[in-house]
């Protein structure tokens, strides 16, 4: 383990951890102690103006006696959710190795951000660039593993960060996944992001290897409301499996439900938020075929893309040819756009011979240490679209648009690809920074 590093707290042995979920979503009951208490939970964590709890407890009854309670909502046991990276794609380099040869990566290697700034036009726009006539910042914030702030490429635009890991204190990055996110909205040397004249803040919460729970994503996504951040970016998730047969995707559990009162806390605040689809080539708009696909042809019941809410901006990926990234989720309607997350190429998919690989196809960014990492994944597609989100604001001035807006002009702006119109691979189609700052 990196030093410095701690473990995610994790409850003792014979007890499960749960999340109660009560039915004032702006606050808790105030006898919310004595309900859990009577029910044999020991409080480990509150989300008070999210009205929900973190609860541990060895009662094997516990699920059923707190849903007899008129005061709560959902009770559940608590999910995990992890980066929405692909590992064997990640290969990583430093200014040693290329200033000599490349001293500019942007032009030799950042396909993926001129194909949404149209080579770089749309930096000549007003706001094109993250910066606003008013001169007050537009803050992204990044919630993942952490931003490296010392990075040459990010340190100008990096404001500020906090930690929700347990045990941990510092927003540095120790796993590189965030810190790519960050180059990809706000780099600004040899490589580029999208903006590269928005601010970034880290909302850190995963350590430096494993999963994050849900309360503790929730607690950032409230805390990045509070904060007046113009964006999120969330490029992170994981699936809610409701094993009852019976269940449909409208009973839904407490992980479900505390997302989308965390989304919809952080856009009442003016937050736009944006995540990534995935990286399992899943049809994520049918619950029951999604269970089939990863547990089993014989499993029953509902599964559900986590975290999920119809306020947020849901980015699918796509290649340097157009093209769908093999691994990228789909879904009618629960796709909104497309954005390039890289693959090995058109020419290449899983099973295919490995000399068709184009590894220049991925994706290039930032990564801790000074350095420079190629990675591909749904979660390189969402920052261009969180970055495209920063620069709409920009133009408009921040605070002037709603979260609604800024979604709406994403979608509206894109190119077509893939079928005509709007399509379940790349919903309304490629995002275009230049189309959205005319």
């Amino acid at each position: 383990m990196t030093p410095g590093a701690a473990p995610q707290a994790e409850a003792a042995q014979g007890q499960q951890k749960y999340l109660v979920v009560f039915k004032n979503e702006s606050a808790l009951p105030s006898n919310f102690e004595s309900i859990l208490s009577n029910a044999g939970g020991t409080i480990t964590k509150t989300l008070s103006d999210l009205g929900a709890v973190q609860v541990v407890t060895s009662n094997p009854n516990f699920n059923k006696t707190l849903k007899s309670s008129p005061y709560v909502q959902s009770v559940g046991l608590e999910g995990t959710i992890f980066p929405d990276t692909i590992g064997e794609a990640v290969e990583q380099f430093y200014p040693e190795q290329t200033a000599s040869v490349t001293p500019d990566l942007y032009n030799t290697y950042q396909w993926d951000i001129k194909q949404v700034t149209i080579n770089g036009e749309s930096w000549t726009m007003q706001g094109g660039t993250g910066k606003t006539t008013d001169g007050k910042d537009i803050v992204v914030g990044v919630i993942d593993t952490g931003i490296d702030y010392n990075h040459p490429d990010l340190k100008d635009n990096y404001l500020y960060g906090k930690s929700f890991v347990p045990g941990i204190s510092d927003p540095i990055d120790q796993a590189g996944h965030g810190t790519h996110v960050a180059g990809a909205i706000a780099a600004n040397g040899r490589v580029k992001g999208i903006g590269p004249d928005l601010k970034i803040a880290a909302y850190r919460v995963f350590g430096p290897t494993g999963g994050a729970e849900t309360s503790d994503i929730a607690a950032a996504l409230k805390a990045a409301g509070d904060d007046n951040v113009d964006v999120v970016n969330m490029s992170l998730g994981g699936y809610n499996w409701i094993q009852d047969p019976s269940s449909t995707p409208k009973d839904v559990i407490a992980d479900q439900l505390l997302f989308e009162r965390a989304i919809s806390y952080a856009t009442k605040k003016g937050v736009t938020v944006v995540g990534s689809s995935g990286n399992n080539g899943m049809n994520i708009s049918n619950p029951a075929q999604l269970t089939k696909d990863i547990f089993g042809p014989d499993a029953k019941g509902a599964t559900l893309r986590s975290p999920s809410s119809p306020l947020m901006l849901r980015v699918a990926s796509n290649g340097i040819g157009l093209n769908r990234a093999y691994y990228s989720n789909y879904g009618a309607a629960h796709i909104h756009v497309s954005a390039p997350g890289g693959d090995y190429g058109p020419l290449w998919a899983p099973g295919l011979d490995p000399s068709l690989r184009d590894a220049n196809a991925r994706t290039l960014n930032t990564y801790p240490g000074g350095g420079y990492a190629w990675m591909i994944g749904t979660s390189m597609a969402s920052p261009k679209a969180a970055g495209l989100a920063g620069v709409i604001i920009a133009k408009a001035g921040k605070d002037k648009l709603t979260p609604a807006q800024v979604k709406n002009k994403i979608m509206s702006t894109t190119t077509d690809i893939l079928d005509k119109g709007f399509d379940k691979y790349s919903g309304f189609g490629l995002i275009n920074a230049k189309n959205a700052l005319k």
